[in-house]
């Protein structure tokens, strides 16, 4: 789920908020918040049975298990999509791991991790009571890469051998050789190159199970073959009303993960992110029992909540891997000079940044590019300090140094979108700090889409720019390779790789840190390489956000992982 313009390749569609559609994880019966606590109302004992409403404001298009990105495809869809592996259902850090879904594990690789095995679990059933076999998930693998049915996470056409060359099998028919399934329990998967990341990306919905016979094409979002605990009855106009009842040949046994509560779900989308808030406030009706999959409070609204007791203790509050920060291009004076780009890094005032993006309780301080979060290899580390509201007098040392002592002028690009991440707030909070540096800030706004395309271009890319990042998982991988792995620089596409960086020692370190399969030492490599590159100044961190959502009176087992940040339907009951 990396978000560049947060989104454009990762997450879904549309701003920090969904972004959080990514899947989070959980394990109940607990009645918890995102901090763990629980306020006392009534009941809380998980119970099965009854209608969970959700309140969104983006449609849940393209229904499909091929074309969806995030981690198992957002949190609707890992309701009716299973696959080899999945997210820890449990709150914090703990949910950050991933675990077995249809498999018995999370894979087997080979010596040099090129090679990976899985064995199905027995009983694994669809809808319609037919068995799940792995000729099944090799099959939905198959058809992600059809051009058609495009849109999903690009890993499988880099890592798998013959991917990049693969059409899917609807031109002739043609199967992937790399992935063989030489029983109908057991799948095998041949890379191109060592990937000890691989149960992560075993997550993804394109490992999801299809049956060939079942298959429509582009169709299939109408009314995709569940594997999950609940089945799709109704799909009305590409995901805006989308109605889910329960899969009777689901069987808990064979699924440790989903609690599956509810009876019925009904996700209502197309509402504007106030009324969302609104209804859930109110809680009347079917609202009481309503969450939202993909809406924030945000500053003025959180304001008005913390004042009430009763609505504060139905506020989820989670984090998510994910990091807003300035982008430098060095191809474009003056910021082809480290001194001018650390001088900035310097001189940022980040309360005010804070202040910006809604507060302390909606944002935290960030002087590391990696979220600071155990699973991603989080090591501290402030190579610049600033301190709380910026070092003036060290920016202005290293202009004089750089040959600017009478200051410069440049200019920011930021997004006109009122998202508090890339927009005007958090472009002027800048423009002030470096103001008192010498350095004179001029604002370029750009519509949303003007904006992705424009810093995404290699050739359109400004020197200096608000951009931001979140991870397809958590670990540092997924994190840093996209941005800072030469390797990995689009000249005619998208490019995040912003600073054009083409380090050797640096692509050398993530080829090694990715053949190995014990994560615990891949993340504290990924956190030495991020300091490291740091050194080069080639991003200034701004924030990590956090998000704060409300979720209705006769909601239960709210659980909310590391992960993405944000309460997993899967867990919850209603009252």
């Amino acid at each position: 789920m990396r978000h560049p313009s947060v989104i454009a390749r990762r997450v879904a569609a549309a701003s920090v908020s969904l972004v959080l559609a990514a899947g989070a994880a959980a394990c109940g019966p607990k009645d918890n918040d995102a901090n763990g606590s629980q306020a006392s109302r009534g009941d809380s004992t998980p119970h099965r049975g009854g209608t969970l409403t959700v309140l969104n404001r983006n449609p849940q298009q393209d229904f499909d298990p091929a074309r969806l990105y995030t981690t198992g495809g957002g949190k609707i869809p890992s309701l009716v999509f299973r696959t080899l592996t999945t997210r820890n259902r449990e709150n914090g850090a703990a949910g950050a791991q991933v675990v077995p879904d249809l498999a018995t594990d999370t894979g087997r690789p080979n010596k040099d991790a090129t090679v990976w095995t899985y064995t199905l679990k027995e009983g694994l059933k669809y809808e319609d009571g037919t068995a799940i076999t792995s000729a099944d998930i090799k099959y939905g693998i198959e058809r992600s890469f059809a051009a058609e049915l495009s849109g999903g996470a690009p890993y499988l056409r880099d890592w798998l051998i013959g991917g990049a060359d693969y059409q899917g099998p609807y031109k002739g028919g043609k199967s992937l050789d790399s992935i063989e399934t030489p029983d109908a329990r057991t799948i095998v998967f041949h890379l191109n190159k060592p990937e000890g990341e691989f149960p992560y990306l075993a997550t993804q919905t394109q490992f999801t199970p299809v049956p060939k016979a079942k298959d429509t094409g582009t169709k299939y979002e109408g009314h995709p073959v569940s594997s999950g605990p609940y089945k799709v009855v109704s799909n009305e106009n590409d995901g805006e009303r989308l109605v889910l009842e329960r899969n009777t040949y689901w069987s808990a046994a064979t699924d440790a993960e989903r609690k599956a509560y509810p009876d019925r779900i009904d996700v209502r989308s197309g509402l504007d992110s106030s009324v969302i808030n609104q209804r859930l406030s109110a809680s009347q009706g079917a609202d009481a029992a309503a969450i939202t999959t993909d809406t924030n409070l945000g500053p003025a609204e959180l304001a008005q909540v913390t004042g009430d007791k009763a609505l504060a203790s139905r506020v989820g509050t989670g984090r998510f891997g994910y990091t807003n920060y300035i982008a430098f291009n060095p191809k474009v004076k003056p910021f082809d000079d480290v001194r001018v780009r650390q001088a900035i890094s310097y001189a940022v005032d980040r309360s005010s940044v804070v202040n910006a993006a809604g507060g302390s309780s909606l944002a935290e301080a960030a002087t590391t590019f990696l979220p600071n979060q155990k699973s991603y290899g989080y090591q501290p580390y402030d190579l610049f300090p600033a301190g709380a509201s910026g070092n003036a007098a060290k920016a202005k040392e290293l202009l004089k140094e750089a040959g600017y002592a009478n200051g410069l002028t440049v200019t920011l690009t930021h997004s006109n979108s009122k998202d508090f991440e890339t927009s005007p707030e958090i472009a002027t909070a800048i423009q002030d700090a470096l103001k008192k540096a010498g350095i004179t800030v001029e604002l370029k706004g750009l519509e949303d889409n003007d904006y992705s395309d424009t810093v995404h271009g290699a050739r359109t890319e400004p020197g200096f720019f608000l951009a931001h990042w979140g991870a397809d998982w958590p670990s540092g991988g997924p994190f840093l390779a996209p941005i800072f792995d030469g390797r990995q620089i689009v000249k005619d596409g998208a490019n995040f790789n912003t600073g054009f960086l083409d380090d050797k020692t640096v692509n050398t370190e993530i080829d090694a840190i990715n053949k190995l399969t014990d994560l615990d030492a891949a993340a504290a490599r990924w956190g030495a390489l991020d300091k490291k590159i740091a050194g080069q100044a080639l991003t200034v961190p701004l924030f990590h956000p956090v998000y704060k959502r409300l979720y209705g009176k006769d909601i239960r087992n709210i659980v909310i992982s590391d992960w993405d940040g944000v309460l997993d339907p899967s867990q919850v009951a209603v009252k």
